[in-house]
């Protein structure tokens, strides 16, 4: 639904892709809206599923998970049930920072972050015994290149909200 996004609501995904932690008032003036319009819009971009939260982003290496393993994941089959035990069987192991279903040569591509090759051996021993997992290959990131927190916003807009162009139009006036 990004054709329903007008400047002021980019603007403000924007400024909190950037500072999550801005002040509302910041915020308003940030985007060049008076304070009542800018909250309005920031719970209605949660409420649409725009924001889909604010979250602190810890160093890894700070907290000793200084090894990021990206491993691809085979399955012995993609059955709807085999495919569910897996995301079922994985879903709670903290070492695991994201994970993505695929296509190609492998059903799954998972990130993790562990402090020594000891973890990561006891990591792919578990992993390999999930059901189902018939493949693991790994590979070991050097060093993180770009890690972004928001993807890329629409360059076409639509027409401004109402308040927007009450703005323009009492500037007008003046």
């Amino acid at each position: 639904m990004a054709g329903e996004l007008d400047e002021f609501d980019i603007k403000i995904l924007q400024t909190l892709a950037r500072d999550g932690r801005i002040t509302w008032t910041d915020l308003a003036d940030a985007i060049g809206l008076s304070l009542t319009p800018t909250l309005k819009r920031v719970r209605r971009l949660e409420a649409d599923g725009y924001i889909a939260g604010y979250q602190a982003t810890i160093d890894e290496t700070r907290v000793g998970r200084a090894m990021s393993v990206f491993i691809s994941v085979s399955l012995s089959t993609q059955t709807d049930a085999v495919l569910a035990r897996f995301e079922s069987s994985i879903r709670d192991i903290p070492e695991i920072m994201s994970c993505f279903m695929m296509t190609g040569e492998t059903d799954y591509a998972l990130r993790i972050v562990v402090p020594d090759l000891t973890a990561y051996r006891a990591f792919i021993s578990a992993l390999t015994q999930i059901p189902g997992v018939s493949r693991v290959t790994t590979s070991f990131a050097v060093k993180a290149v770009i890690q972004r927190s928001a993807p890329p916003l629409p360059a076409k807009l639509k027409k401004p909200h109402r308040e927007s162009r009450q703005l323009k139009a009492g500037a007008a006036k003046r």
